[in-house]
């Protein structure tokens, strides 16, 4: 029987038996030097060569999509010299950090899509926001708590350090409340085989070594259950992936970014306003100088001549293409007077024999209407209702839910054309580069409406690309405050829904105006990865957040509730197992596009907003090269990590 090794029962640990402990005493030596001095950012792909930053002849770049990925590779091209059209499905930009007007207690607020932190090693992100100095726009939150329901764990609380690995880790063992309880015995293979993963990440070998399996799978045998209770489980879920659904080579890719190769600590930013306002504007006003936006767009048709794009169709607004379409049957979603087809933020619904299909995209924003208890379809995000038939009813939407006449069932799938055809022509815009930047049903929505003879593995991988569980955040506004010891936005784990908590009335200055006027508060919970068949309806995610807000905060059971906002989105990508090989590149096989998202494999480490960034800037970079420019330094943490074996 192996000896388990146990940490001693004192209060102070030393590093040099922490060192031991993990065993990389052996290495201390060769890292030394970072405990004194901070590592450097690593540059990826430099350009050796000096070559023109300007284009000097015209060259035209189309860019479908207005999240973070669209607006970075728009602004970079721009920037040097190519005209550039942007265009948007919604009528607002930012995608997942898009920003727009709520009413609530009688007053006008900027609502969004949950809170988002600024990680320093963040560094293309970071780099946006020097160069369009907007630094002022964001604020320090000085640390980052993560908080377990019930006794067994006490809080973790991560500051901002300065130190590689594996410094880095031995001053969060030290700082840990939680160290005797990791249960990490490297005399078992299984434990030893953790350690070297996530301490010697090599990107290839990473992923054919553990892209296979799930994080849920691999940690159900002799896996250190307190490593995976205090970090693995709630920084897993954070990526916005399922345990169940979500490829261990990605949560090492991961960990490496977010702890394993970054010095720079887990403390980080937030925005002083809404994204929108602090970050979405500031980029689109800079592209808009030299540049085109267009939002509210339906492309309706994607032109390909001779392998490559030469032009994309689109209409504005509610006009509706009349060129017919197939969808599949939904068989998650269930009713008794209803069928639905299609996923994603393209779902239609189909009454008992009837000849028409309703689409319940929300005409304002773009999100999923569901049906409610009433009979009427609502909007999850921004509070829209629609009659069964689809007609608006109540704001912020303006329109009613477009309407499309099946022309033929088969089995289980439809093929269906717009109702309502507009008598004009569209649009036609046509580029020597195009970019795709949307959310995955984004990119598989374009796909389909992509005429021509297009590689088929291009088109193989665009239609495996996974979505994740669906996402919720509900927003409270209350009649009072209360006290809270932890950090202003905190990580929760043991929850059935809840991974988060955020105190706007702390951070965004909108809402500490309005608690400094009232005396009240504003409260956010977010579920970021909930199963929908634990958590069906709209209602079972209010009643399910305001019960856990009672169980988090219980002097908050004695508040009235003012209003409440709930946001729920089923559109982030999903990194599940044996989805590593097939993801497609910044360059696929179609010569004048590009792939840019949160969804395309990365050349190097990188996670959530950074990642988005990085990739529109990377598909930015493509175009560059090819034209002869010099490339945008990209910086990422250490791409490999120390321990390799």
């Amino acid at each position: 029987m192996s000896q388990k090794i146990s940490l001693p029962e004192v209060s102070t640990i030393s590093r040099r038996t922490l060192l031991k402990l993990f065993g990389v005493g052996t290495i201390v030596g060769v890292t030394g030097y970072s405990r004194f001095s901070k590592p450097q950012p690593t540059i990826f792909q430099l350009d050796t060569l000096e070559l023109p930053r300007m284009i000097n002849n015209h060259k035209s770049v189309v860019v479908i999509g207005g999240g973070l990925a669209g607006l970075a590779c728009a602004y970079e091209l721009v920037q040097r010299g190519f005209t550039v059209t942007l265009v948007e499905k919604s009528p607002q930009l930012g995608g997942k950090i898009a920003s727009w007007k709520i009413e609530a207690v009688g007053e006008t607020f900027m609502m969004e899509h949950g809170f988002h932190g600024f990680f320093p090693q963040y560094y293309n992100l970071n780099s946006l926001v020097s160069e369009l100095e907007i630094k002022d726009n964001f604020k320090s939150l000085n640390s980052y708590s993560l908080v377990y329901r019930g006794s067994q764990y006490q809080p973790e609380v991560f500051r901002p350090t300065h130190s590689a690995f594996p410094w880095n880790i031995v001053d969060l063992a030290i700082a840990s409340p939680n160290r005797l309880k990791w249960g990490i015995n490297l005399t078992k293979f299984k434990h030893l085989e953790v350690f070297q993963a996530i301490s010697g990440f090599q990107r290839e070998k990473n992923y054919q070594r553990f892209d296979h399996i799930s994080v849920a799978d691999w940690v159900k045998t002799e896996f250190p259950q307190g490593l995976y209770d205090l970090y693995f489980l709630p920084f897993a879920k954070s990526s916005l992936n399922s345990p169940d659904l979500m490829s261990v080579g990605e949560l090492m890719q991961f960990f490496h970014f977010y702890f394993f190769g970054n010095p720079e600590g887990l403390a980080f930013n937030g925005t002083k306003d809404d994204m929108g306002t602090s970050l979405v504007q500031p980029i689109a006003e800079s592209i808009q100088k030299n540049g085109k936006i267009i939002t509210d767009v339906n492309v309706s048709e994607i032109v390909t001549k001779a392998g490559k794009i030469s032009g994309i169709k689109y209409y504005v607004d509610d006009n509706q293409d009349h060129v017919p379409f197939s969808v599949q049957r939904n068989s998650t979603m269930n009713d008794e007077k209803m069928t639905y087809f299609g996923a994603a933020d393209e779902v239609f619904a189909v009454a008992d024999d009837s000849q028409t299909a309703i689409s319940l995209t929300c005409t304002h924003q773009g999100c999923t209407v569901k049906k409610a208890a009433d009979g009427q379809f609502h909007c999850p995000c921004h509070g829209a209702v629609f009659t069964a038939d689809g007609k608006v009813v109540k704001g912020p939407a303006k329109r009613d839910l477009a309407t499309f006449k099946i022309m033929e069932k088969q089995d289980d799938k439809l093929q269906l054309v717009a109702v309502n055809q507009t008598s004009s022509a569209p649009e036609i815009i046509s580029a020597d580069y195009y970019v795709f930047a949307t959310d995955v049903p984004g990119v598989q929505q374009l796909f389909k409406r992509m005429n021509g003879n297009v590689d088929k593995q291009v088109r193989s991988q665009i239609e495996k690309l996974s979505i994740a569980d669906p996402f919720a955040v509900c927003r409270f506004w209350l009649d009072q405050d209360f006290q809270w010891e932890h950090s202003n936005f905190t990580s929760l784990s043991g929850y059935a829904l809840t991974d988060s908590i955020t105190l706007y009335h702390r951070i965004q200055q909108q809402f500490i105006d309005w608690a400094e006027k009232t005396g009240g508060s504003v409260v956010e919970l977010h579920a970021y990865c909930y199963k929908e068949k634990a958590f069906p309806t709209q209602e079972d995610l209010l009643t399910t957040f305001e019960n856990e807000l009672y169980d988090i905060v219980p002097e908050l059971k004695t508040a009235k509730v003012l209003h409440r906002e709930l946001v729920n989105q089923h559109n982030f990508s999903g990194y599940p197992p044996y989805s590593y090989k097939e993801r497609p590149e910044t360059n696929p096989n179609i010569s004048n596009l590009f792939f840019a998202g949160d969804w395309v494999k990365m050349p190097f480490p990188c996670g959530l907003m950074e990642r988005a960034v990085s990739s529109g800037l990377l598909a930015a970079n493509e175009i560059l090269h090819q034209e002869g420019l010099q490339r945008r330094s990209l910086l990422t943490v250490n791409p490999e990590g120390l321990l390799q074996v």
